[in-house]
């Protein structure tokens, strides 16, 4: 009850930008989103929790954010915003289709295995019709850099061009984020990476130009 009255007093009043918290502050807080989040319902977690996990006042927790979906909004935004620069930093200077997408999965996968429960509060406590609450889904620079990459596989008929662009990153996308999810819940020790070439294989069998196959 304390928490939802605290909430509904702070609704109105406008939120400080996040850039004014402390650095340190915000990694306490990103700990904790990620630890709450990953091992328990959204429903189950409340503000109370979160600030108590994070060692923040309650008022903390509202001045910043107003309610705790933004708060997950926000962590997720960090989190994968530090994975889009990795991503556009790697795909530099590499001219091949085939070795593009190669080092776009692999960086996936190693961001998947070194940051598991990153994963799991994606998959499980933001609903789809959500993900674009999480700005970096519009980061245009990451997704121009890694759509261009299947348009110039289509465009060179090394890629499917039987369906459109968008398929492709979709095909692409679920096969990254239904192997990760998976592969967190069974627990398996080795990491994705292990299995890199097999698991490529697949992926590069299921957008590619099946007349060049």
């Amino acid at each position: 009850m304390q928490d939802k009255d605290l909430h509904h007093k702070t609704l109105n009043k406008a939120l400080k930008p996040i850039s004014a918290m402390r650095p340190a502050t915000l990694d306490k807080l990103e700990k904790a989103v990620l630890l709450l989040f990953s091992n328990h319902d959204p429903t189950e977690v409340s503000m109370i929790k979160i600030a108590r996990t994070a060692n923040m006042s309650l008022k903390t927790l509202y001045n910043y954010f107003g309610d705790k979906q933004t708060i997950i909004y926000t962590i997720l935004n960090r989190v994968l915003g530090r994975l889009a620069v990795r991503m556009i930093d790697h795909l530099q200077g590499i001219d091949s289709v085939r070795d593009r997408l190669r080092k776009t999965l692999w960086v996936f996968f190693d961001f998947i295995d070194k940051s598991p429960d990153a994963m799991m509060v994606l998959s499980t406590a933001v609903p789809a019709s959500r993900y674009r609450e999480i700005a970096i889904y519009d980061n245009k620079e990451l997704v121009d850099s890694f759509m261009q990459v299947l348009g110039d596989g289509q465009q060179q008929g090394i890629l499917n061009d039987t369906v459109p662009l968008f398929v492709l990153f979709d095909v692409f996308i679920a096969f990254i984020s239904r192997l990760g999810l998976m592969h967190i819940i069974r627990k398996n020790p080795d990491s994705l990476n292990e299995n890199f070439d097999g698991l490529f294989t697949i992926l590069w069998r299921a957008i590619s130009n099946p007349e060049i196959d």
